[in-house]
């Protein structure tokens, strides 16, 4: 059925044509290599072995050949025989069936097995699958991206599956939890207005990888780089998912919504010594990960068992083709770079000053227009936000989460820091000529608590992950308002709901580029649990229920992210600044009780702000009370001479916050500013 010929090395992957296709892997201590096709995912054995030629089917370090009459939907997968030289770091695995580390599909048959890819003998009849695609038949039709700038943008960070996996969702059981069922959600998403969603892994990972009978639900241990997470998929076909998520990513930009990947370009689902053989560990382990210097080990900066080696050439080389081929082929708007800060780190693990992939992938023209946001940390210690190599990343901040926490909870001493985070960390990024988009501000994200659960809970509830609740984070600034977890108190439960309209608002006013996560605006609960990473399960996904149930929180939230962007659009479309300018040219104006003494003393809690954009009309005059009594505030003269309330998180009914068409409330010279509300007015 099959003709071959020696193939061609300048393109790693299969290179799908009408006559056949081209198969390229990157082997550089490879002795002999083999080629298997499948004919369906559970075969048991190939149907087809081809043997690659150290004179004919290699030059220099890869190993190359082309297939006649190949179709998309084939299934194939590598063996790999090399030299076994542990000192080195060699670790070939000749009979495990690999992965393409440039594969567009994975498939997983139910005769899988993850522990036939550990140790020693054959996983043929229970190894995963690589699948040949044609990945230019697809109709994009006049699909635009968005290209919202950093100053319009409001990210909500998303779990494909648990967005929609509730039965609540009203969708088909077969279509939960699908890239077709965020199309089906598309006009919550527009009624809500944020910009972007920012997806959690849907590159292919292993859902069996787990421990205690649990799965992998978050998908951070990759399994290919390039093959989009076929279990996402409504369509089951061989090649359904490829299709199912481009026609996702068409609709949201048709909605005038970037789709931005979570992406993990710091370790495999290989994990450490004892774990499977599933791809880059049987063709160069020494060059697709970081290993101590006797090359016994694998260095663990990512805190998942091994780390990848982003500063070898190959690999960094991978990593950028990845990126291109979402960019390119599946027409994404933006990355989130998981640990980025191990990007920075050398094949020996060590920090650069000036680390080439990181700078690489900032420079790239291919990636010019579109976002890059990092996780500047790692596991290992390395902690770079203000720090992290290129101009153009913005950085999860950190210490915003912190900071404000900390600053609404009600510490001592955190007026002054609370400040910084709020006009967009000057500390941090002052310095440099940064845009004051720098900063991604977040209060809650999927790693840690919920909104809802940061204001219900003093301490983290992780037992049914099955680690004795020794995992996650155990600094959370968390406070439960009196009782620990649900409660029928009144008092309490109102409370809790001001509090998270709190760090809503402030993360939707603050300067910087404003993330929530799914479902805190209508109040989700994981019953303090703060590492869900194991959770697949409807206490973890997003009960619709809840859009109604908690239609005030979800109001307020809406009308503040309509009100960010309305005066983003305004004031951002034309003029351009750095965080410096905009700090140096606001006008701001800090006060306290009394106009002009505002109170920096470690026991102060409160701290009013006036600020006047350079071109926008009027001022706005903003009050943070995390006091726990009420305070009477002297208002400044307006331009108009009079205050309209905006926003008032200490009311209910409608009340919280002023929409078009409201009754308007005016203010002259004071505002009783209630305890634990954030007050916003404008003159």
């Amino acid at each position: 059925m099959f003709s071959t010929s020696h193939g061609r090395p300048d393109k790693l992957g299969v290179t799908y044509t009408e006559q056949g296709a081209n198969f390229c892997i990157y082997a550089r201590l490879a002795e002999s290599i083999e080629l298997l096709f499948f004919d369906h995912k559970d075969a048991l054995k190939p149907s087809y072995t081809f043997k690659l030629s150290d004179v004919d089917n290699r030059t220099a370090y890869y190993w190359h050949i082309f297939i006649s009459d190949v179709k998309p939907g084939q299934l194939y997968g590598f063996r790999v025989n090399g030299p076994y030289r542990p000192h080195l770091g060699s670790k070939f695995a000749p009979e495990k069936v690999l992965l393409d580390p440039y594969g567009l599909l994975v498939e997983r048959g139910d005769n899988f097995s993850r522990s036939a890819a550990i140790g020693s003998g054959s996983n043929v009849d229970k190894c995963l699958k690589s699948v040949v695609v044609d990945i230019d038949d697809y109709d994009w039709q006049d699909d635009i991206h968005p290209r919202h700038a950093f100053a319009t943008s409001v990210i909500y960070e998303m779990h494909v599956g648990g967005f929609t996996r509730h039965e609540s969702s009203g969708l088909a059981e077969n279509k939960r939890g699908t890239y077709a069922a965020i199309i089906e959600k598309i006009p919550y998403l527009k009624e809500l207005g944020v910009t972007a969603v920012e997806l959690m892994p849907v590159h292919q990972f292993d859902p069996s990888e787990h421990h205690a009978g649990l799965v992998n639900y978050w998908g951070y241990s990759p399994l290919s780089f390039f093959s989009v997470h076929r279990e996402y998929s409504s369509d089951k076909s061989v090649l359904g998912p490829v299709n199912e998520f481009r026609d996702m990513v068409k609709a949201l930009h048709k909605a005038d919504i970037e789709v931005i990947l979570d992406v993990v370009y710091n370790h495999t689902a290989e994990g450490g010594e004892g774990g499977p053989s599933f791809s880059h560990r049987g063709f160069d382990s020494s060059v697709y990960y970081i290993l101590s210097q006797d090359k016994q080990h694998y260095m663990n900066f990512s805190g998942c068992g091994n780390t990848l080696n982003g500063t070898h050439s190959v690999v960094r080389r991978m990593i950028i083709d990845s990126l291109h081929f979402w960019v390119e082929k599946m027409h994404v708007d933006g990355f989130r770079f998981d640990l980025a800060s191990i990007l920075s780190r050398d094949e020996l693990g060590k920090p650069m000053i000036s680390p080439p992939t990181l700078w690489s992938i900032d420079t790239d023209p291919t990636l010019s227009p579109v976002k890059l946001i990092a996780e500047a940390w790692d596991a290992g210690g390395l902690y770079q936000v203000g720090s992290l190599a290129g101009q153009r990343w913005r950085e999860w901040n950190g210490h915003f989460r912190d900071d404000v926490r900390r600053f609404v909870r009600g510490d001592k001493g955190m007026v002054s820091k609370f400040v910084s985070r709020l006009i967009g960390s000057p500390d941090i990024y002052g310095e440099h000529n940064y845009e004051p988009e720098k900063s991604v501000n977040f209060i809650t994200c999927h790693d840690g608590f919920t909104l809802n659960d940061l204001v219900s809970y003093n301490n983290k509830h992780n037992l049914a992950n099955g680690e004795d609740n020794r995992d996650g984070c155990d600094h959370n600034f968390s406070w439960n308002h009196g009782i620990e977890g649900p409660t029928d108190d009144p008092e309490i439960i109102r409370l809790r709901l001001q509090q998270m309209k709190n760090m809503l608002a402030i993360t939707l006013m603050s300067l910087g580029t404003p993330m929530i996560l799914m479902g805190d605006e209508v109040g989700h609960s994981q019953k303090g649990n703060n590492n869900g990473y194991c959770q697949d399960n409807p206490e973890f996904w997003f009960d619709w229920q809840k859009v109604e149930q908690n239609q005030e929180l979800f109001r307020f939230t809406k009308a503040l992210i309509e009100q960010r962007t309305l005066k983003a659009k305004n004031t951002n479309t034309v003029y351009r600044y750095s965080l410096h300018d905009i700090v140096q040219q606001s006008e701001l104006r800090w006060h306290g009780l009394v106009v002009n003494q505002p109170d920096w003393s470690e026991g102060s809690h409160a701290i009013a702000m006036e600020s006047r954009h350079p071109h926008s009309p009027g001022v706005t005059y903003v009050v943070f009370n995390a006091y726990w009594k009420p305070l009477t505030f002297n208002l400044p003269k307006s331009p108009s001479g009079k205050w309209l309330r905006i926003v008032d998180t200490s009311l209910t009914d409608g009340l919280d916050i002023h929409i078009e068409g409201d009754k308007e409330t005016w203010f002259y010279s004071e505002y009783i500013v209630q305890p634990r509300s954030v007050v916003i007015l404008v003159g």
